[in-house]
């Protein structure tokens, strides 16, 4: 079985959702399954849903109004009879998601965010669905979270892989296209639970994995995996082939086209897996498999913007040694801040990292208790892989480098 994972950009209007289509004629869809994205930018949309339930609750009905329509003006594009089940369907799922806000008791930030978030998968796939059968393209809808079972660490679950391997393998027969919602799992209890932001590509690896799958691709605006971001970067290349372990490494530091989990499972079965364009999918694209290093071999680069940079010293100018070293990353723990980069001295201690939860206030008020802290907020951190003299010397031209570490195959920056 192969797995396919179409993200937002492809079905972001109406025309993406056709040119689906064409890609599945083009690369054929028998024993297949799609995992497939909210919308274009819905799942900031429906952020700001959760935004106004929590902070300006006259604005909710409004809010979700605008959610309802942008989908509805597209199936109005798609489908010529305006009595189709679809628009059931779409009614249904928002009078869901209604419920969900009229009935929630729990205060919780994260437990709302999961249960309202993921309505844009499910909204977009059961669109899919309908026009691929009116398209002649037989299909089955499939809830993902009757699959994917996680634990209960709302936004980022933990995928349980036993009880995920069980359900999927009762639920996906052989020869048979299904289309289910990327990002998306649940917890015992069955409440919605997130793998976190660009989280889809793991869904599809997590398919791809259960599933023993032949090969799994990621259909992207792009035509492969690419050196750099052509939104920061110019002058980019397009890697024909990636090692698994050289993958892994670029997704650790952040490149945007691969999510950081998405590698290791399939990995451990071998399963390759191809990053291809939904604009030219005759087009061989990228290749990740258990080949060596990369083809061909140039500077990789990656950019993190809007990071946090902390310079940390002890009051009594003591040593910073591995008891403070300790304390300062149970306190990262705590604060579920995603570290990227440590650098120490012998009386210093600088870390850069995202503030996923906009944790950092309190997080600094436990740290000055302890330590003298410097904070540069809004900083970018620039990775190089397989970098060289002139490739870092462009990077830093113009720009105030406020941290910089040098490792055999990697260089990174911090720049305001």
């Amino acid at each position: 079985m192969r797995v396919f994972k179409f993200g937002g950009a492809s079905i972001q209007d109406a025309n993406g959702v056709k040119n689906m289509v064409h890609v599945l004629n083009t690369v054929g869809h028998e024993n297949t399954l799609l995992v497939v994205s909210a919308m274009g930018k819905m799942t900031n949309a429906l952020e700001q849903v959760i935004d106004k339930y929590f902070n300006n609750p006259r604005e909710l009905q409004n809010e979700i109004h605008l959610v309802k329509t942008f989908h509805l003006n597209l199936v109005n594009e798609l489908f010529e009879n305006k009595n189709h089940a679809v628009y059931k369907s779409i009614s249904h799922l928002f009078e869901d998601l209604l419920l969900f806000f009229k009935t929630n008791k729990s205060p919780d930030y994260n437990f709302v965010y999961d249960q309202v978030i993921g309505y844009g998968e499910l909204v977009s796939t059961t669109i899919v669905s309908a026009y691929l059968k009116e398209q002649a393209i037989e299909n089955t809808w499939l809830d993902v979270r009757t699959c994917i079972k996680t634990d209960r660490f709302y936004r980022r679950a933990n995928v349980d892989w036993e009880e995920t391997q069980k359900h999927i393998s009762e639920a996906v027969e052989a020869s048979t296209l299904y289309i289910t919602q990327g990002f998306l799992g649940s917890d015992a209890n069955n409440f919605t639970t997130t793998l976190g932001r660009e989280g889809s590509d793991y869904t599809a690896a997590i398919f791809g994995y259960c599933l023993n799958a032949t090969d799994v691709t990621i259909w992207k605006d792009v035509p492969g995996v690419l050196n750099a971001d052509p939104r920061h970067f110019s002058n980019i290349t397009l890697l024909n082939t990636i090692s698994y372990t050289e993958a892994i490494e670029l997704a650790f530091y952040g490149a945007s086209v691969i999510h950081p989990k998405t590698l290791q499972p399939l990995q451990r079965k071998e399963i390759p897996l191809y990053v291809k364009s939904f604009i030219h999918p005759e087009n061989p694209g990228t290749v990740v498999n258990k080949s060596v290093g990369i083809e061909p071999k140039t500077p990789c680069f990656i950019l993190k913007q809007n990071q946090i940079l902390l310079s940390l010293s002890t009051l009594d100018f003591s040593y910073v040694v591995e008891e403070n070293i300790s304390d300062i990353f149970n306190l990262l723990a705590q604060h579920k801040m995603k570290v990227d980069v440590i650098q120490n001295s012998a009386i210093s201690f600088s870390v850069c990292f995202d503030d996923c939860y906009n944790n950092l206030e309190k997080l600094l008020l436990h740290l000055k208790a302890k330590f003298k802290v410097t904070c540069h907020k809004n900083v970018s951190l620039f990775t190089i892989r397989h970098y060289d003299a002139a490739a870092i010397e462009a990077l830093e031209r113009g720009k105030e480098v406020l941290l910089k570490q040098m490792f055999q195959q990697t260089v990174q920056i911090v720049t305001k």
